[in-house]
């Protein structure tokens, strides 16, 4: 059974910063792209970041361009989301994916709150 498990989220205040983590259990992650989601209330579900098998390719929304970075530890198979410069705009649950393909989603983790205040 392959499990995601997020962790980090919290309250922060507006500049500030947070790292959240996802670890996989039950698959080795280096079988796959990796990938963050976040839903604020009352809005669709929106792709933050995304990195391939290797590390070697990322994928940003342009919304967090230049303040989150995206990293993998295969060896620890977790996925980690850096978020700096944080606003408040950004408070919504966020969610680790596992994909094979761009667009399919295998797992998701049941997430993790990141609250910013102004």
């Amino acid at each position: 059974q392959v499990q995601l498990v997020e962790s980090g989220g919290g309250l922060v205040q507006a500049g500030g910063s947070l790292s959240l983590s996802c670890t996989i259990s039950g698959r080795t992650i280096s079988t796959y792209n990796m990938n963050w989601f976040r839903q604020a209330p009352g809005k669709e579900r929106e792709r933050v970041a995304s990195i391939t098998r290797s590390g070697y390719t990322t994928y940003y929304a342009n919304s967090v361009k230049g303040r989150f970075t995206i990293s993998r530890d295969n060896a620890k198979n977790s996925v980690n989301l850096q978020m700096n410069s944080l606003k408040p705009e950004d408070t919504a649950v966020y969610y680790c994916a596992a994909s094979m393909v761009e667009g399919a989603y295998s797992y998701w983790g049941q997430g993790t709150q990141v609250t910013v205040s102004s």
